[in-house]
């Protein structure tokens, strides 16, 4: 007996898989953003509160906020107190604030220009070009002891502009030279040549100038000491110029880390892009260098740490460099000033200390892109 044919049991449907999301970079998530400005509120209280005379937080806080069109809060501090506050200690603060700012925007800026993780303002030469146009200025132009800003409102920062980005450009083109490619390892060396060069030439205009050596010799340590509201109101255009110029260009940077084919094809111009951020980033370190001296490691510290904890794209690297660089200065002043109460230890000589030990651990997790 032969029974009906079985009938095979379809099999149940499948569903397509699904198709991964395209992965894009992370964008700046809202948490750092708001920890960002809470750092730079924070470093602005603690610095104006801090000093030889110690203020309460609170009342300078609602001083601070008494600067606010509309605000009056009783801060219960006195006439004298409120002039240290505004007058002597709040230009201070506001100026680290940008020079710190604007130091370690520059640095995570040549980074990704230069694809190189140890791109710094001082490692590429650039601060050094700064400073010997600064003492150049200083030397011939009679710069006294009232200092290089006060003195010169105008030439002090454009000399430090072309002495930067004649720096950067002999090292660009130094690295490249003899057909090398421009590997990270080969722009540093050509950065630390650069620098002795034109070191070298600093050295020799203060020989020539002995006269100018103990104006040049306190700016080079890195000094944050202003006379009221000038240097602050001196350094804010360049600042505010060079942020936007950055910042509206940070997106270019992340295509330009895949390769000058893939940014051509996704209607990029490279090498346009490149100048453009070069000009900027050189700008804003001219600004800083001319208005408080050589202050480094900034720009390797600040992106490095924004880099390990909010991500690898520079959407987020660049805006977080700018409020941690600032906050992360005017903290280093604060320790610069009441370390070694009542003298005042040169805040390049803190920001040496803390850098060097992190250039250390730099070199080391950067091993494999040197190499």
């Amino acid at each position: 007996m032969t029974g009906a044919p079985l009938e095979a049991t379809p099999a149940p449907p499948t569903r397509p898989a699904a198709t991964p999301p395209a992965s894009r970079p992370a964008g700046l998530r809202k948490r750092w953003l708001v920890a960002g400005v809470f750092a730079v509120l924070l470093a602005l209280v603690a610095g104006v509160s801090l000093g030889p005379i110690s203020l309460p937080p609170g009342s300078v806080a609602a001083e601070l906020l008494n600067l606010i069109p509309g605000v009056h809060l009783e801060s219960g501090l006195t006439e004298r107190e409120i002039a240290i506050v505004t007058e002597l200690r709040l230009p201070r603060v506001v100026l680290g604030l940008l020079v710190g700012g604007l130091l370690a925007l520059a640095g995570g800026c040549y980074q990704g220009v230069f694809r190189n993780p140890l791109a710094d303002p001082y490692l590429l030469g650039v601060a050094a070009g700064a400073g010997l146009a600064v003492t150049a200025v200083i030397a011939l132009g009679g710069v006294g002891r009232q200092g290089a800003i006060t003195g010169l409102p105008l030439t002090i920062p454009l000399a430090a502009f072309a002495g930067s980005l004649l720096a950067v450009t002999m090292t660009y083109l130094l690295g490249g030279a003899g057909g090398r490619s421009r590997s990270p390892a080969m722009l540093i060396l050509a950065g630390v040549a650069v620098s002795a060069f034109l070191s070298a030439g600093q050295t020799y205009l203060l020989q020539r100038h002995s006269d100018s050596i103990q104006p040049v010799y306190s700016w080079l340590l890195g000094r944050l000491a202003t006379a009221g509201w000038h240097d602050v109101l001196l350094v804010l255009p360049y600042a505010v110029l060079t942020t936007v110029v950055v910042l509206l260009h940070r997106r270019e940077l992340d295509v330009l880390a895949v390769g000058d084919d893939e940014a051509k094809s996704l209607g990029l111009h490279p090498q346009r892009s490149r100048y453009l951020l070069i000009a900027a980033a050189s700008l804003g370190t001219a600004a800083a260098v001319s208005a408080t001296g050589l202050i480094g490691f900034v720009g390797i510290i600040v992106p490095h740490t924004v880099r390990l904890l909010a991500g690898a794209s520079y959407r987020v690297i660049l805006p977080l460099s700018l409020l941690f660089g600032a906050a992360f200065l005017a903290l280093t002043d604060v320790v610069a000033r009441t370390a070694a109460a009542p003298a005042e230890i040169p805040i390049g000589v803190v920001t040496a200390l803390l850098g060097g030990p992190f250039f250390v651990l730099v070199l080391r997790t950067a091993r494999r892109v040197l190499t």
